[in-house]
């Protein structure tokens, strides 16, 4: 059993049922449509986000159909946003597979994203959950604010470590609190417990981003993409701020030179990453993304009693260890 199934066994059932939920919530009645939707279903991934919903419905109380619907919400919308990404990026793989764009082009691609926002909005209305889509529609925003803050901040080409946190704050833990936060409004109006939850999901989220960061300083690589990727794309992150910040004025000089080159050689490339590994980038990154996991799993500490506590507390650990 793989360590992601272990993780599953207390949210199984849940977790089957979402399958059926969630296709239904995306149905249409166009063919052209469903052919790309089935596509979109063929190539999911982990599901992460439903899983941290339901996981969190069971650590505060117990799944019921809002757990349900705010699965499929957050799974919805996270899927558009994906959809639309890859348009902005002009990335023709996702997960391994060709991109909607790529298959359909940027167009048709647009407009799946934006179907999927509506079936989002019309599942929650029609559910009269309304605090959950205010909840979700803020982390939408973020994420927005998030793209653009980084478009902007790029300009200027290196950034600080507050600036860092702002940016992946807003693109990456935004959503994963919205799912902790719906998670736990499924099952009580205690407002404490739900703000509780969803700083749990913030520092999960901000977590797993330097995760991602990592990967790419490191043999195996970033989420569908190849080592150094950040590098020759030119994508301050906080193990090259945390290197630039270890480093002598003449060094840091030449390295933000190289960084700041359309494009670089393999050499320029490798070079960068030895100067990170060897100013402690790496290691300072990796202390901090263990101090917010760790973080994260004190907040659980109080629920250690029930029975999707040590899924929740393993499904934290998988994001900081995982390798891909």
């Amino acid at each position: 059993m793989s360590q992601i199934d272990q993780i599953k066994v207390p949210i199984k059932n849940e977790m089957q049922e979402f399958e059926k939920y969630f296709k239904q919530s995306m149905d249409s009645n166009i063919p052209f449509l469903n052919v790309i939707l089935n596509y979109i279903l063929r190539r999911k991934g982990k599901q992460m986000r439903p899983m941290f919903v339901f996981l969190t419905s069971k650590l505060t109380g117990d799944t019921n159909n809002t757990s349900f619907t705010a699965a499929s919400l957050i799974e919805l919308l996270h899927t558009a946003t994906l959809i639309h990404d890859d348009v902005v990026d002009e990335s023709y793989k996702r997960r391994g597979y060709f991109s909607l764009n790529a298959l359909w082009k940027s167009k048709v691609s647009i407009l799946i994203g934006d179907y999927l926002l509506s079936r989002g909005l019309l599942l929650a209305v029609q559910e009269k959950q309304y605090e959950m889509l205010e909840i979700v529609s803020d982390a939408v925003k973020a994420m927005s604010e998030g793209e653009l803050l980084q478009i902007k901040k790029s300009r200027k080409m290196f950034i600080t470590e507050d600036e860092y946190f702002e940016i992946i704050g807003k693109k990456t833990a935004s959503l994963i609190s919205a799912c902790t936060a719906c998670g736990a409004r499924a099952t009580t109006e205690d407002a404490n417990i739900i703000n509780t939850m969803k700083l749990f999901g913030e520092r999960v989220g901000l977590a797993f981003q330097i995760k991602d960061d990592l990967l790419d300083y490191q043999n195996k690589g970033g989420i569908g993409k190849p080592t150094g990727n950040d590098v020759k794309e030119k994508k301050v992150t906080l193990p090259l701020i945390y290197g630039l910040n270890n480093a002598d004025e003449k060094t840091r000089k030449k390295i933000k030179k190289i960084f700041g080159k359309k494009r670089k050689t393999k050499k320029e490339v490798k070079e960068i990453i030895d100067f990170v590994k060897i100013n402690q980038g790496i290691l300072l990154a990796q202390e901090k993304m263990h101090q917010l996991k760790n973080e994260a799993i004190e907040m659980l500490e109080p629920y250690s009693e029930k029975s999707s506590y040590e899924s929740l507390k393993q499904l934290v650990e998988f994001t900081v260890n995982r390798q891909k």
